[in-house]
């Protein structure tokens, strides 16, 4: 049966009514730009904080649902051309969208702020008809287009973009000299605030994309992807012209136009021997500075390939670029504004005098670029897939850096960041972000996950096999969960529940018998078949013991309660003594 938009919003609004109800138990749902891409930033910085029983808006719905017109088509790639004019703070251009209908249709759904002059949507050289709702474009085709047919779209485009949310999606700036400094960093508010595009997570343009843009003479466009040329326009306009070779999502496009300075390098992967090259850009009066604070870019990669595998975008490189804003994980083109200071902004990110020992905005925004860009959540409810990973990674970069205590140290002073108010993945199909556990939990959720796994050489094989299975794919929560059972024989479906679709985290309450000379244990958990086997007992000498929710198991314990101990920095769990027999 076929429903029309509007019948199709109203009905996923009606549902959303319990969902809204229900998360308000766990402490309220999450606005739908509640979360942001680095963390910490005091509310009022970031896009908006989560409102208690706060419902999707009618746009919310059309940009997160996957409704019956970005079903039916597949993309293969985009052709941005752009003119960005920084005097009248003005863009004008043209995106063409080639895509595969997946199934006989007359239309398609695409995505541009209404803050835009929409010019026209050409389709074999005449305008198409179409209708707006929100940002929403339902594009209409004056014949049929077949299932499997490969089909183009020029969308064009103009006007003044609107700076709005925690980095600007758009901004105009300058830098000290007084010289246009103009980037991009929209994932929150999403890319349709300055481009025509599919503007979801599930769809990738999956042979990439070319990037034009033309700006005054003396000015420099660094986009995503590989540098193919400039060209002299011939009217104090030149053409920088950037060719992604592989699928990416709308939010991490880019545009970087300044009077950047570039270096270059190359990095070897210690075990393949394939090279990334290197581009660095920075301002004028920062280079001296750059060039010190990037020579950190060579160990991460080499961290991060030992654990994971080679740089995912060799076709294109890795590029580090000098922003006005803390940093931003734009695929190829890794943002960079952490005023060339280990820490966060010259802080001690976790407390424990790990991160000064490097600098947080390189080794986090660069993390995404396996987890994030290479796999990509495809809604997302499930962000967590690029932010809990990401984070687990800083304490992996810790560790290869260091040592296991570090790394380990590292991910648990993360603890007094995290809320537990309300469960990690959302409302599907909303445009809802979760709130910022998703990367503090959810990297001590990956650090109890090794503990459960109790076998370091294994993890470390299984988390590199996890990442060569899903790069470069779209997934979901289920999709991790499945692999993870199939790869451990274990069924952790009750462990990763437990910790993301919930907002407490499990307990385990301990009852002492002092005459019995025993110690009884049980989880307290959401998840009645949560059953994540621990280590408990004297440190140096722990127990392995396998508890259960809510039933009573016992263990020999003739010393005294205090000297029980449950490795809390091991395992993400609370732990609590609710009866005590003399």
């Amino acid at each position: 049966m076929k429903m029309c938009v509007r019948a199709w919003v109203s009905v996923v609004l009606a549902g959303l009514v319990a969902g809204v109800a229900g998360a308000q138990v766990q402490g309220g749902m999450a606005s739908a730009q509640s979360a942001t891409t680095t963390p910490g930033v005091k509310v009022g910085q970031a896009a908006q904080p989560a409102v208690a029983g706060l419902m999707p808006t009618a746009d919310d719905l059309l940009r997160g649902g996957y409704g019956p017109y970005r079903a039916n088509n597949d993309l293969l790639f985009y052709h941005l051309t752009l003119r960005v004019d920084p005097v009248a703070k003005t863009i004008a251009g043209t995106n063409v969208v080639r895509f595969r209908m997946l199934e006989d249709g007359r239309k398609i759904q695409l995505e541009l702020t209404p803050a835009l002059t929409l010019e026209s949507i050409k389709f074999e050289g005449k305008d198409l008809r179409y209708t707006r709702e929100e940002r929403t474009l339902f594009v209409e085709f004056p014949r049929l287009l077949k299932r499997g047919e490969v089909d183009e779209v020029a969308v064009a485009y103009s006007g003044q973009p609107v700076t709005q949310g925690r980095f600007g999606c758009f901004s105009f700036d300058k830098d000290k000299e007084g010289k246009p400094w103009i980037t991009t960093a929209c994932e929150g508010d999403g890319a349709s605030v300055w481009w025509p595009n599919k503007d979801q997570w599930r769809d990738e343009p999956q042979d990439g994309m070319e990037i034009d843009v033309a700006v005054p003479d003396g000015l420099m466009d660094v986009s995503n992807g590989r540098f193919v040329a400039s060209r002299d326009l011939g009217d104090g306009y030149t053409q920088w012209q950037w060719r992604v070779h592989y699928p990416i999502n709308n939010y991490d496009v880019a545009l970087n136009i300044g009077e950047y300075q570039h270096w270059d390098g190359v990095h070897v992967n210690k075990d393949s021997g394939e090279k990334t090259t290197l581009d660095y850009y920075a301002l004028p009066e920062d280079l001296a500075k750059a060039k010190v604070q990037f020579a950190q870019v060579p160990e991460m990669l080499d961290a991060y390939e030992h654990y994971f595998g080679e740089y995912p975008f060799d076709k294109d490189g890795y590029k580090l670029i000098e922003v006005p804003y803390a940093g931003m994980e734009h695929q190829t083109a890794v943002a960079y504004g952490n005023h060339f200071e280990n820490g966060y902004y010259g802080r001690d990110w976790t407390g424990v005098g790990i991160s000064p020992k490097f600098d947080f905005i390189i080794i986090h925004e660069s993390g995404h670029e396996w987890f994030g860009n290479s796999i990509t959540a495809a809604d997302k409810s499930d962000m967590w897939i690029h932010e809990g990973w990401t984070t687990y990674m800083e304490g992996l970069y810790v560790e290869y850096r260091w040592d296991k205590t570090d790394g380990i140290k590292y991910l648990n002073g993360l603890k007094p960041k995290i809320r537990n108010r309300q469960a990690i993945i959302t409302a599907r199909g909303t445009n809802t972000e979760p709130t910022e556990d998703q990367y503090f939990k959810d990297a001590l959720m990956l650090n109890t996950l090794r503990s459960v796994i109790d076998d370091d050489a294994k993890w470390f094989a299984d988390i590199h096999e996890f990442y060569q299975h899903f790069k470069y794919q779209n997934i979901m929560t289920e999709d991790v969960v499945a692999w993870w059972n199939e790869r451990t024989g274990m069924d952790l479906t009750p462990f990763f529940s437990e910790y993301l679709r919930h907002a407490a985290i499990p307990v385990l309450e301990l009852r002492f018998d002092r005459a019995k000379g025993t110690v009884a244990y049980r989880w307290n958990a959401d998840e009645a078949d949560f059953a994540m086997p621990i280590k408990m007992g004297e440190r140096g000498h722990l127990t392995l013991v396998k508890p259960v929710t809510m039933e009573w198991q016992t263990m020999p314990w003739t010393k005294d309660p205090d000297t029980l101990d449950v490795p809390v920095d091991l395992y993400y769990v609370g732990e609590k003594t609710v009866e005590e027999k003399p």
